[in-house]
């Protein structure tokens, strides 16, 4: 039986090594707000005041070492926007803390950007197309893309 298409990631809880600095990023950059904090071990931050999207924590990975590459784990974490306006925001944002972004695309569906948080996540900010201009192939099969993203392009669209 199929999952409800209803069905949605409600939060991510992220592993980090310095909770101090994690919430920095994840507030001052990204824009979450800090719905909660547990000292120096848990903080729980979110968009709109939902209890939480983001859970960071250091109850396993204190003063920890990013993840090594080639093992398995967390890609990245998906946060979408409702509109071009505020994925231009946010990557403003992104840009003027000098995060590095490792990759950009227009997905034909989506327009994506990929970075890193400072313990190594990787993260997607993303705004998806009205589903009506989705590129479908002529037997109505979605046809999803791979093509460069114009990032001074969506910058200039920054509030």
């Amino acid at each position: 039986m199929p999952t409800h298409p209803e069905t949605r990631i409600g939060h991510v809880h992220l592993k980090v090594a310095d909770l101090d600095r994690a919430i920095a990023f994840y507030r001052d950059v990204m824009g979450f707000d800090v719905q909660q904090r547990y000292g120096d071990q848990s903080a729980f931050l979110s968009a709109g005041g939902y209890h939480h999207h983001i859970g960071l924590n250091t109850w396993q990975s204190r003063n920890g070492p990013p993840p090594a590459r080639g093992t398995t784990g967390l890609f990245h974490v998906a946060f979408v926007y409702p509109d071009r306006a505020a994925l231009a925001q946010t990557l403003k944002r992104v840009v003027e803390a000098g995060v590095e972004i490792t990759g950009a695309a227009d997905h034909g569906v989506s327009e994506a950007i990929y970075f890193n948080d400072p313990d190594g996540n990787g993260i997607e900010i993303y705004r998806d197309r009205p589903q009506a201009d989705w590129p479908r192939d002529a037997t109505g099969t979605l046809a999803m893309v791979n093509d460069q993203l114009d990032i001074p392009a969506l910058l200039a669209e920054a509030r």
